[in-house]
């Protein structure tokens, strides 16, 4: 990974003038630092039991989208505790929203391999670096509802996600990109000290089966409009699966 520069992207805006490079990096210096807080201080202090499931899906090399449900600003932590260097030798980048990247937090976020992105009106700029990122290999994480929803149930997808990784996986013959759905489930609505943790990643999706081989644009906009369909039914399958066992476990007589 090339951590020791800012890697940069930029567009010209629709008005003719240059849009604001996209920037972020994996600091040599924090980020080892705080998955190693991450992964043996805070998220073990804090939580109760974590289970984790799937974690054999997760590759240890090649373009990944890690898909995942958005129910609280912890999600961030936990996911690089459950896949990050600790477990696959990789540092996750995250696209944000653009009200997470201001201010001392934003200084962070930027140095921590996270960049910003307007979900409402998304720049060019921020949409190809997503795209430039996974073309040299990196791990990505969109979450494709939006923001944090509260219910445990899965909300409408965004489009986004799957636009962008239709355009990387056309723009490279074999690329191989990966979109792994991830249901992150907390024991509370609003996790509190010593709340159990449930994350189960689910099969992959291989973007280059939506294109067959091709890059025209309808091609693209079916096959993105396919793939957001299919890793909302996965991802809706995942949870309904979790709520059938904890249901099925809630019916069992207590044990002597």
């Amino acid at each position: 990974m090339k951590s020791s520069e800012f890697s940069e992207s930029s567009a010209v805006g629709s008005k003719g003038g240059a849009a604001a490079p996209v920037r972020s990096r994996c600091s040599p210096v924090l980020t080892p630092l705080a998955y190693f807080l991450g992964q043996r201080l805070v998220v073990p202090a804090y939580f109760g039991p974590i289970t984790i499931t799937g974690q054999q899906r997760v590759p240890t090399r090649g373009p990944v989208i890690l898909a995942p449900t958005h129910r609280a600003r912890w999600d961030s932590i936990l996911l690089p505790f459950a896949t990050g260097r600790h477990v696959t030798g990789r540092d996750l980048r995250f696209m944000v929203t653009a009200d997470e990247v201001k201010g001392l937090q934003g200084w962070f976020i930027r140095r921590l391999g996270g960049f910003a992105v307007n979900v409402r009106r998304p720049t060019i700029a921020s949409l190809r670096y997503g795209i430039e990122l996974l073309l040299e290999g990196e791990m990505l994480v969109i979450y494709p509802e939006g923001g944090i929803r509260r219910e445990d149930q899965v909300h409408g997808l965004k489009p986004g996600l799957a636009r962008l990784a239709a355009q990387a996986e056309a723009a490279k013959a074999g690329l191989g990109l990966q979109v792994l759905p991830v249901d992150i489930f907390y024991g509370e609505v609003f996790p509190s000290w010593r709340c159990p943790v449930q994350i189960h990643i689910g099969e992959p999706l291989l973007v280059e089966d939506y294109l067959q081989g091709q890059d025209a644009p309808e091609v693209l906009k079916a096959g993105a409009q396919q793939l957001t369909k299919d890793l909302q039914a996965r991802l809706e399958a995942m949870v309904a699966d979790r709520q059938a066992i904890a249901a099925a476990d809630s019916s069992l007589p207590a044990q002597p």
